[in-house]
Parts: structure tokens; C-alpha cells; sequence
């Protein structure tokens, strides 16, 4: 198939490339290269692989490109609560308006897969786990501009999946270190310590290779998911911030964990996630949390890190 990817030198982008020419698709990024310029520098190579320079802003300038391939993966986005914070015209603009630019001009004969957040939950209810059903409550710019993109698909574009992805976490070309799980094992290996703010807070996690991996198999058996929406989670890691540390100490024993009751996370959410439908189509995660711990430590020995790596 041909595969349009927006955002595809990003974290996820990055590494979704590899997966997708691997299964024999063809793929063409299209990325403004705010962050990174160098990400897909292994698939240059690749005859089925193209990459262009655009801002999804501008939907006139990537009509054509849309208009060219079957299935449209739109990554391009403002991520996490404190960019969106700082720059709200700008998320509305790309999280949302791009969005419903791309639906509106689009063939019924294409497919789109938008990987979306579970950010949508916002507060959920103590021990009750969110489901594809439970209402959206989003509290921060960039979970409210998420969901308004996701509802504008769900309601305008029939062949269309919607995956709600748990916090991403694991190494990538695009590497980002604001993600929590990269976050923590970064202060794990460098700082050896961390001060928590409302630590009780819980969230679900995914791999980044398993997410890429839902999305390929969503591709491949369109019949078993066009239509739906999806969380996309490990259902064994509902875990707080303090439970995510004392995972990360066992493999760095002097990681000191300091809770502090001053103070609060910029980032609200709370909820536990539930990811049995996903699971009843058949996909099933293959990385753990100590998976991702254990290769960031790896890469953490090494790594310099540059500004762009905070999503700032």
C-alpha cells in the first residue's frame, strides 16, 4: 500500500517507518523538521521511501500528497501538556484544524489511522478502569485539541481507526525525553535521584515498537478495526509515578525516589485504562516496561542530550 505519514521523522514517525518498509509498503514523510533533520537518515536508501519538507498548516501545499496514497497516518502534532501550554494558537492550528483539513478532502476509498491519547480521560474515577465507552474529559490544551480531532474522524470519516495511545515510552531516532518513563530513567542514570509531585497519579503505558506495531496490523487487517476506536495500552502497567520509579530501581538501586506534598504536576491526568478490545482483535504488546527500562538505561550511557529532546 501506499502510506502517507505527517510528522513522520517524530518520535513515533521515526521509528513507524521502519516497520511499514520492512512489511514492503510504500512510505512518504512529510515533516517541517521543527525538531529533528536526521531521523530518517537510514531509509534514504530505500526505493519505496520518500520524505518532503511541509507544514500540515498549509493543506493547500499537501493536497497532492494526500490525494496520491491509501492510507493516511497523521502524526504531525504539538505533544504533551506543557508544549501545548506554552504554545495554544499554534496546537489548535496543527493538533485540530489540520486535521479536519485532511478529512474534508479525502476519498471514502482511503483509509486513515489516527493515533490519538489517552490524555482524553483527564481525571478518571478511582479503580474504574477506563474504557473506549467512558466518557472524554480532557484537561489540558493538548488532550482537548486531540479529542476535538478524534470526534471531528469519528463522526465525518467512517473508514477511519482511532487508537488512544497510553504514555510511549522507548528508544527511538527521534528520541524524546519528556515522555515519563524516558524521563525518569534519564534522572534514574544521570541524577540519581527524583522528587515526585502527587506520585499517586496513574496512567497505562505502551512501548514505542508495540504501538508501531498496532498500527501496521491495523493496515494490514483493515477489516477488524476500520470503523472503531481502540485504546492501546499494556494491561499489566496501570501504574502510579511512584510504582513506575520503584520499577526503574530495581535496575538502578541508588535511584533515591523523594515524594514531596509541595508542589503539583503541570500534568493532571489520573486514570487506569482498560485494553481488552484491542486485545480480543487479536494484538497483543511484547514489550514491558522492563524492556524499555532496561534499553534506555543502555542508551542513557551514552546519550547527549540536545534541547529538542524536551519537545521545547
Amino acid at each position: 500500500m501506499r502510506i502517507l505519514i505527517t510528522g513522520g521523522a517524530g518520535y513515533i514517525g521515526s521509528t513507524l517507518c521502519e516497520y511499514l518498509l520492512n512489511s514492503g509498503h510504500e512510505v512518504t514523510v512529510l515533516d517541517s523538521f521543527l525538531f529533528s533533520n536526521d531521523s530518517l537518515n537510514s531509509y534514504m536508501s530505500d526505493k519505496n521511501f520518500s520524505v518532503f519538507q511541509e507544514d500540515v498548516r498549509n493543506i493547500s501545499s499537501i493536497k497532492n500528497y494526500i490525494s496520491k496514497n491509501d492510507v493516511i497516518i497523521p502524526l504531525a502534532c504539538l505533544v504533551g501538556a506543557p508544549l501545548c501550554n506554552l504554545k495554544k494558537v499554534e496546537a489548535e492550528q496543527v493538533n485540530y484544524e489540520s486535521i479536519k483539513s485532511m478529512i474534508d478532502i479525502m476519498s471514502k476509498n482511503q483509509y486513515i489511522i489516527y493515533p490519538t491519547t489517552n490524555s482524553g480521560y483527564g481525571v478518571g474515577e478511582k479503580d474504574k478502569f477506563c474504557t473506549e465507552e467512558t466518557p472524554l474529559n480532557p484537561i489540558s490544551v493538548y488532550g482537548k485539541t486531540k479529542v476535538k480531532a478524534e470526534n471531528y474522524i469519528a463522526n465525518n470519516f467512517e473508514n477511519s481507526t482511532r487508537l488512544r495511545l497510553a504514555t510511549v515510552f522507548g528508544c527511538s531516532p527521534r528520541m524524546r525525553l519528556d515522555l515519563l518513563v524516558n524521563d525518569f530513567v534519564y534522572r534514574a542514570t544521570k541524577d540519581k535521584f527524583i522528587v515526585l509531585f502527587e506520585s499517586h497519579f496513574k496512567r497505562n503505558y505502551i512501548h514505542i515498537r508495540d504501538v508501531c506495531r498496532a498500527i501496521l496490523m491495523s493496515i494490514e487487517d483493515q477489516k477488524n478495526f476500520a470503523g472503531e476506536t481502540f485504546n492501546l495500552g499494556l494491561s499489566d502497567a496501570n501504574l502510579s509515578k511512584l510504582e513506575l520509579c520503584l520499577e526503574i530501581k530495581k535496575y538502578i538501586p541508588q535511584f533515591e525516589i523523594l515524594e514531596s506534598d509541595i508542589g503539583k504536576d503541570i500534568d493532571k491526568r489520573d486514570y487506569i485504562v482498560s485494553n481488552e478490545k484491542i486485545e480480543s482483535r487479536g494484538f497483543k504488546p511484547i514489550y514491558s516496561i522492563d524492556d524499555g527500562v532496561n534499553e534506555l538505561i543502555k542508551l542513557f550511557k551514552y546519550l547527549i542530550p540536545s534541547e529538542s529532546m524536551r519537545n521545547f
